[in-house]
């Protein structure tokens, strides 16, 4: 069996590019964290409490329907708050805490949900954080772009040589050995709301939340063989 040359010969030169391609598109869903806090002076008064508040804000959230793509509780905790009582501790209070991720599809119910959300009491909100689906078709766009650029940048090397390609050998993702994320990641800036303390309800004005347009970026490996120059 005639070993594989790595490098090609010189009756089938090989020719190795790599193609690049970045595209700026719209995010398609934004996702925000909701931190439900709450403390009282027993464990079953804090969780109750907890799960009062915790309902309202799922049920607020589940009222706009088809606009909320998933909807998620990430974390519960209930902790005691202790105090030195002479030579042993004792329970100062308890703290309950909630945290809920949520995505939407819709960029004017986020404004308007966001605002409600932050309105209430004891409750802290986190995002917006833009991103794509994995299934976007921007990523097959973006890959596609990568292949023609690859071709093309072989095309040039073979016309800068006086010849042309004869065949590809080989196509791949780099890494594609040992897999790892190489496309678009979610990115946005984030930002914190957090509830006043209770008083008189004012109205609130809804927020006007601009989306980030999202920067994806793929990169492919192209391996072809020539026709031979003449140097």
């Amino acid at each position: 069996m005639t070993p594989t040359q790595p490098y090609g010969t010189p009756e089938h030169p090989r020719l190795a590019v790599t193609g690049e391609a970045h595209l700026d598109t719209d995010p398609e869903i934004a996702r925000i964290a909701i931190t439900i806090t709450t403390r009282g002076p027993d464990r079953h008064t804090t969780l109750d409490d907890l799960t009062r508040r915790n309902t309202h804000s799922l049920n607020l959230i589940k009222s706009y329907g088809d606009t909320i793509e998933k909807l998620e509780t990430s974390a519960l905790t209930l902790t005691p708050e202790l105090i030195k009582h002479g030579r042993t501790d004792r329970i100062r209070t308890h703290h309950g805490t909630v945290h809920i991720t949520t995505e939407l599809n819709d960029f004017t119910t986020l404004g308007e949900l966001t605002t409600r959300l932050a309105d209430l009491e004891h409750t802290r909100i986190d995002g917006p954080w833009w991103s794509l689906r994995p299934t976007s078709p921007a990523h097959a766009e973006v890959r596609r772009q990568a292949v023609h650029q690859a071709v093309a940048r072989a095309h040039e090397y073979a016309h800068a040589l006086g010849t042309t390609l004869s065949a590809l050998l080989e196509l791949s993702d780099p890494g594609a050995d040992h897999p790892t994320p190489t496309y678009g990641q979610p990115t946005g800036a984030g930002m914190a709301f957090r509830a006043a303390a209770p008083g008189t309800p004012e109205p609130t004005p809804t927020l006007d939340l601009q989306p980030q347009r999202q920067t994806i970026h793929a990169r492919v490996n192209a391996r072809f063989t020539m026709h031979p120059p003449t140097l």
